[in-house]
């Protein structure tokens, strides 16, 4: 099935007990068991089944299902949100006096969880220079345990070349992690270009509605763990917190997610709650239109911002000046992402004062809404870097991020164009 197909039916074949069309909300703690026994099967991990939602949930697998089958991974765990999916995507695989390497263009939080966190654990975190693979390859040792990368940074707009990373990462012996928020399933898939391992928040343009927290962690299945045993014991020796199960003999291509779900889900419970994948299920039904409209009212955006005169600099890898253009061309299918940045004149205060002028765009840190959003990073979420770590993660002090809407493009430019108007004459008496 393609893409629209799979957004609307994967993982459901109907309800067994009611035969419901629309995915059913099991909104229950708990499963019995027929017997002692099977109690006992179902937590050696012999049977399938459901026994405490805490592990899974069969609202939640029909999501977790529909979103690896829209990434084509062989497995998923969807989980409370798009840092807990990270976080528990990259504990899967580091441990105390490991590290792991990624490109310095992050959004603020993971920024965060990679600068401050991660270190407090133990597992060291290097920054690349840039997200060049020729910078990503010198930083893997024999205690590296993978490569990380957001296909398109938030808020740098930035592309990554996933299948060099892929082959530097596999020639390091480790997988490659790739958050893959902003493209969406819908104009690029990593696991396709070699990505191990893709990371969602379900929170944006999948969910798509801005009512929904929740993050997902697709298993690629394709990692040979046996082959690197030495580095990733956990994947293939006896666990001895669940039975002395050895996740690769067991569950073969699906030893990533299984191990995941087992041991940072069931213990540490960032669980996603069943009305939260049923309200995400609704969002992925839509996500493709939605994306096609994204795209074509941030084209048109982004033309405006460029022939105005009252603006610094347009970011926008849709124009063929944009220095990641071509590998818009090979990776998004020669689209853009509705994801785009610009400058204004007067710096961080020119910044601010467009950003207080709008009026129809709304002031938040969301993106991927159906609503158009727009983004201050420097003072909201990479407010916490000093400038010149700011900038190293594509944040200049006047940028504003723009996460454009599905709503008619004339109202959407009519807004822009006043605020700029409010901003130039501002800066000026300024």
């Amino acid at each position: 099935m393609r893409n629209e197909t799979l957004a609307i039916h994967g993982g459901y074949d109907g309800d067994p007990a009611t035969k419901a069309v629309a995915v059913p909300i099991y909104q229950t703690a708990a499963y019995e068991f027929d017997s002692a026994e099977h109690g006992a099967a179902l937590f050696n991990l012999e049977a399938a089944g459901f026994r405490y939602s805490r592990i899974n949930n069969p609202t939640v697998d029909v999501l977790d299902k529909r979103v690896a089958a829209l990434e084509r991974g062989v497995g998923a765990l969807c989980v409370a949100s798009g840092q807990a999916a990270l976080h528990y995507a990259l504990l899967n695989l580091t441990e105390a006096g490991a590290n792991f390497v990624t490109v310095p263009q992050l959004y603020g939080t993971t920024h965060t969880l990679f600068s401050h966190l991660f270190p407090s654990f133990g597992i060291e975190v290097r920054f690349a220079k840039s997200d060049s693979p020729a910078d990503v390859e010198p930083l893997i040792d024999g205690n590296t345990r993978a490569v990380f990368c957001e296909s398109v940074g938030n808020p740098a707009g930035n592309i990554c070349d996933i299948a060099a990373l892929a082959e530097v990462a596999h020639a390091g012996g480790v997988p490659l992690v790739v958050d893959n928020t902003v493209a969406t399933p819908i104009l690029l898939q990593p696991i396709e270009h070699g990505a191990d391992v893709v990371v969602h928040s379900l929170t944006k343009f999948m969910g798509g509605h801005g009512t929904t927290l929740g993050g997902a962690i697709v298993d690629g299945g394709k990692f040979p763990w046996k082959r690197h045993a030495e580095r990733f014991r956990q994947f293939c020796e006896p666990d001895t917190s669940y039975h002395g199960l050895v996740y690769a003999d067991h569950f073969g291509p699906s030893a990533y997610i299984a191990r995941c779900r087992s041991v940072y889900q069931r213990t540490t419970g960032a669980v996603l709650s069943p009305l939260n994948a049923f309200l995400l299920l609704q969002g992925v039904e839509t996500v493709a239109l939605r994306v096609e409209r994204h795209v074509e009212n941030a084209r048109r955006v982004a033309e405006f911002l460029r022939d105005d005169k009252r603006v610094a600099w347009v970011n926008y890898v849709g124009f063929p000046d944009s220095p990641y253009h071509v590998l818009a061309e090979k990776y998004l299918g020669g689209k853009a992402c509705s994801l785009l940045t610009f400058g204004t004149p007067g710096g961080f205060e020119g910044g601010k004062r467009f950003y207080n002028a709008l009026k129809l765009v709304k002031r938040l840190v969301n993106l991927g809404d159906a609503k158009s959003l727009a983004c201050h990073p420097a003072s909201t979420t990479h407010r916490q870097m000093p400038p010149d770590v700011q900038l190293k993660a594509g944040v200049r002090p006047e940028m504003i991020r723009l996460s454009i809407g599905i709503e008619h493009i004339d109202d959407i430019i009519a807004d822009l164009d006043q605020a700029l108007e409010v901003s130039v004459s501002r800066t000026a008496k300024a």
